[in-house]
């Protein structure tokens, strides 16, 4: 099943949103630090309402210690990028894929970019910048799920 990495978000009603729909969907959430926010902050919980404790949440140190865990796992990272030409929607997504989400202030940082087994982009309306990144993650999560078959109570075929 596909997970979705956040690098260092830096809005914690965004990162609770994000951690609900992990919790809903049944998959993990790697958040690499630092955070922009303490991760027991209000309004994360408050976004994430009493989904938190059911959520997957691994903690990672840094961007090294994130980037050094998944190619040990060999798992491929597909980040979702403004600066991406290949929409997500022509993408084949796989079982393993890691769904990396910059921070909301930022994106990432190019070393960040240039890791990337694929980028891809959201198309949106000319003269717009960015969707939020908790939409972004339940659009593309979403995609992901369905080209896997990995919906929970959903057979693989």
């Amino acid at each position: 099943m596909p997970d979705i990495a956040l690098f260092e978000p830096d809005i914690p009603v965004n990162t609770g949103t994000i951690l609900r729909l992990a919790a809903c969907m049944g998959t993990t959430v790697h958040l690499i630090e630092p955070a922009g926010f303490p991760l027991s902050d209000h309004s994360l919980k408050r976004a994430g309402m009493d989904y938190l404790e059911r959520a997957a949440l691994r903690r990672h140190l840094n961007w090294v210690s994130f980037d050094e865990w998944r190619r040990g796992e060999r798992r491929r990272l597909v980040l979702l990028s403004t600066s991406a030409s290949l929409p997500y929607s022509e993408f084949a997504f796989g079982s393993d894929d890691i769904l990396l989400f910059g921070r909301e202030s930022a994106g990432v940082p190019e070393p960040v970019h240039d890791a990337a087994d694929a980028r891809l982009l959201i198309p949106m309306a000319q003269g717009l910048r960015s969707l939020n990144v908790a939409v972004s993650a339940a659009m593309v999560l979403g995609e992901a799920l369905r080209q896997t078959a990995s919906f929970p109570n959903q057979s693989a075929t």
